[in-house]
């Protein structure tokens, strides 16, 4: 068989695996989830086939790269459709955001900014959800915005997601009462600033286009001082840094953040000087909050995907370097 013919079948693979993967998505098909005996015997069989592959390796036969892809691929994939779940420690940042929620009385309005797109969602979106399922229930008012134009679509999609939720659905949520999305407003922390004095001038309308003075939620909020607690989430500029140095330092907002792994070490210091109540960084952190709610989502199953995947990489670099010592390479060095 040429590489030709190999590249060829692997494109119509793929192709069929996402055609099957988007008619399932708009069809609305349940995802399957492999038992426990089940997942351990899949785990199982990977591991055996590396041991097998670091055997052929210690008698001079090489994997191919695309070997390697494919166990990368299937360490990815195969944990989201496991049963199986890992031990989760909530590091202190990510408690205090959850203490910091956990201390509001029903009713408080809790502000969420989500500045960031599609890109972050993967890291964002299980913070997103997982904030606002407890904002909803334990009965605190969300006011939802946005600093990038994607912003309060990813917001209607999380709403939809954490409304999926039984207990939260028996609620009977009513939108402009107990929750209200105000949409995406252009200026950057500009925004914030005009924020810090009357919320209504920067959003005159909401995403939906109701009147501001219409919304029951946000009719007596004029400005921060309305405001319980925020909560930002944000994949760079403009984001936590901008609130921070704004709203929280201008204007006393109290605020916690969720922000990419990439963001998250700039805003640390922010941490720890007070100006923040706690912080999610990355795919960890969310995972870490929905420990402390004691509720596993996508950021807990995600980082199972990634324990895999991370464990996978460590045995082919253990068998690349059996590979390397046996060729003898070292020697003609």
């Amino acid at each position: 068989m040429t590489t030709r013919t190999k590249e060829l079948i692997a494109v119509g693979a793929i192709t069929v695996f996402s055609l099957v993967f988007y008619l399932g998505k708009v069809s609305g098909w349940k995802p399957h989830q492999l038992s426990v005996p089940l997942s351990i015997a899949a785990i199982l069989l990977i591991a055996v086939s590396l041991l097998w592959i670091f055997v052929r390796t210690i008698q001079g036969h090489a994997v191919g790269r695309r070997i390697v892809f494919l166990y990368i691929g299937i360490a990815v994939s195969l944990p989201l459709f496991m049963s199986l779940t890992q031990k989760i420690k909530i590091s202190p940042e990510v408690m205090e955001a959850y203490d910091s929620l956990k201390a509001l009385p029903p009713g408080s309005k809790v502000l969420i900014s989500f500045d960031y797109d599609p890109p972050s969602a993967p890291e964002l979106q299980p913070m997103a959800i997982s904030v606002l399922r407890y904002c909803f229930e334990h009965d605190l008012k969300v006011i939802i915005m946005g600093l990038w134009p994607q912003g309060p679509q990813q917001a209607q999609m999380a709403v939809a997601q954490a409304m999926e939720d039984p207990a939260i659905a028996s609620k009977n949520l009513k939108y402009g009462e107990d929750y209200v999305n105000l949409g995406f407003q252009t200026g950057n922390e500009f925004v914030i600033q005009r924020m810090g004095t009357d919320i209504s001038s920067m959003f005159a309308k909401d995403y939906l286009g109701n009147s501001y003075g219409d919304l029951p939620l946000v009719r007596n909020v004029k400005n921060f001082n309305n405001i319980d607690f925020s909560f930002n989430l944000s994949a760079g500029y403009p984001g936590t840094v901008e609130w921070v140095q704004v709203a929280v330092d201008r204007y006393g907002l109290k605020m916690a953040a969720g922000n990419t792994a990439v963001q998250a070490p700039q805003v640390y210091p922010y941490l720890r000087t007070g100006q923040l109540k706690g912080l999610l960084g990355g795919m960890s952190g969310a995972a870490e909050f929905e420990s402390a709610m004691k509720q596993p989502g996508k950021g807990t199953k995600f980082m199972l995907s990634q324990s895999f995947a991370h464990m996978v990489v460590i045995a082919f670099i253990i068998i690349g370097n059996v590979a390397y010592f046996s060729s003898g390479r070292k020697k003609k060095l």
